[in-house]
C-alpha cells in the first residue's frame, strides 16, 4: 500500500469574512429583499433587466452564493432530494438513470445530494437520513420499512419514494419487475430449443434482491415443459469463472441466462478458454443490453432493461412536495424485452 508522505502544516492567515446578501446590497445600489429577488428567481415581483444585471455581477465579484439553510427556512422546506447510494454494485445502467434523474431535478430547481449510507440499513438508515432534513427521499433497492418511513416524514420529508420489489407503507413505491427479466431470457432459450439451462446466481452481498426474482421468472418461465434450471452461484472473479468452465461439460448444461452482460461476458470468456462453443455447446444470455456486448464475439444476447424515465420520475418528486398529503402511488416498471444476436 502506498503510503502518503506527512508534510508539516503550514501556518495560514485567517480565511477571508463570507460576503453576504448586505455586501451584495451595497455594491449593487439595491435592497436587500431585491438582491433576494433575483437570486431565488423570484417571478412574482417585478425587477428591471438591468437591476438583475447589476445584483448577478455583484453577486459574482464578490463570490457570493445564497444560503441554502436559510432558503429553507424561508420556504418551510429545503429543495434537497437525498438519494442513498446502493449498496450494491452500481452499473452502468444505474448511472444513466441516476444521471437523468439528477438533470431532471437540477431543471426543477431541486439538489440532489447522493448520500453513502454503508453499513447502515433500516430504520437506523433513515434517522442517518433524516438528519440532513432533506424535502424528499429516493431510496433504490430494498431495506426500508414503514416505521423508516414515518421518521423521514416527521423530520419533514415531504416525499419518500422507494424503488424496490415491494411496496413500502407509506411511501410511493415503483415496483422494479426483475422477475421478468428471467421470465424473458427463459422463454427465449426454450424458443431456440435449449431444455437444459444454468442461472448464474450472484454471490456478492445485496444482490439477491435482483438474483432471486430472476431466477423464479427463468423456472416460471420453464414451467410444464420438459425443461430444466440448474442453479450456478458465481463470484464476479475471473477465478472463479475458471473453476466453473473447468466442469461445465459435467454439468450437461446447454445454456447459461447469466444475471447480466458483466456476469455474462466474465462466464463467456472462461467457457471459451475451457473450449466450450459458444452458441454451438451453450447458448449465452445476459441482461442490461450494455454497449460492450455487441463488440463481443460472438455478440451477446440480452435483456434490454426500460428503467423508469428519469424525467418522469422528477415530476412525480415534484408533485408529491407540493401536494404531501396525497394516497401513496405504486407504478410497476422495469420493462424487459430479449435483443437476439449471436451468442444464443
Amino acid at each position: 500500500m502506498v503510503q502518503l508522505p506527512k508534510q508539516p502544516v503550514p501556518s495560514s492567515p485567517a480565511p477571508p469574512a463570507v460576503p453576504t446578501s448586505a455586501d451584495v446590497a451595497r455594491l449593487a445600489g439595491v435592497s436587500r429583499a431585491t438582491v433576494s429577488y433575483v437570486l431565488n428567481n423570484t417571478s412574482a415581483v417585478r425587477i428591471s433587466e438591468p437591476t438583475r444585471r447589476r445584483v448577478r455581477e455583484a453577486a459574482e465579484e464578490l463570490g457570493y452564493v445564497p444560503h441554502a439553510a436559510a432558503r429553507s427556512l424561508r420556504a418551510g422546506h429545503s429543495r434537497m432530494v437525498l438519494m442513498p447510494a446502493p449498496n450494491v454494485p452500481a452499473g452502468p445502467l444505474y448511472s444513466q438513470f441516476f444521471n437523468e434523474l439528477q438533470g431532471a431535478l437540477g431543471g426543477l430547481d431541486y439538489t440532489v445530494v447522493q448520500y453513502g449510507s454503508i453499513g447502515l440499513h433500516g430504520d437506523e438508515a433513515a434517522r442517518a437520513w433524516a438528519e440532513l432534513r432533506p424535502v424528499a427521499v429516493l431510496v433504490p433497492g430494498g431495506g426500508l420499512g414503514p416505521g423508516g418511513v414515518r421518521v423521514l416524514k416527521r423530520s419533514g420529508a415531504r416525499a419518500v419514494v422507494t424503488l424496490g420489489p415491494e411496496r413500502i407503507e407509506g411511501a410511493h413505491t415503483l415496483v422494479l419487475d426483475h422477475h421478468g427479466v428471467g421470465h424473458s431470457a427463459g422463454v427465449h432459450l426454450l424458443a431456440r430449443g435449449r431444455r437444459r439451462i444454468g442461472v448464474v446466481v450472484p454471490q456478492e452481498p445485496g444482490l439477491e434482491l435482483f438474483s432471486g426474482p430472476r431466477l423464479q421468472g427463468a423456472r416460471r418461465a420453464l414451467e410444464g415443459t420438459d425443461a430444466t434450471v440448474t442453479e450456478l452461484p458465481l463470484a464476479y472473479e475471473e477465478e472463479a469463472a475458471a473453476r466453473l468452465a473447468a466442469r461445465w461439460r459435467s454439468l450437461a448444461l446447454d445454456a447459461v441466462f447469466a444475471y447480466n452482460d458483466e456476469y455474462a461476458m466474465l462466464l463467456m470468456r472462461a467457457l471459451q478458454d475451457e473450449g466450450v462453443g459458444v452458441p454451438e455447446e451453450t447458448a449465452v444470455v445476459g441482461a442490461d443490453d450494455l454497449m460492450l456486448g455487441r463488440l463481443l464475439r460472438p455478440r451477446l444476447s440480452t435483456v434490454h432493461i426500460e428503467l423508469p424515465s428519469g424525467r418522469d420520475l422528477a415530476e412525480l418528486v415534484d408533485r408529491v412536495v407540493r401536494d404531501p398529503g396525497g394516497v401513496p402511488e405504486m407504478h410497476e416498471v422495469l420493462g424487459a424485452r430479449i435483443v437476439h444476436r449471436e451468442s444464443s
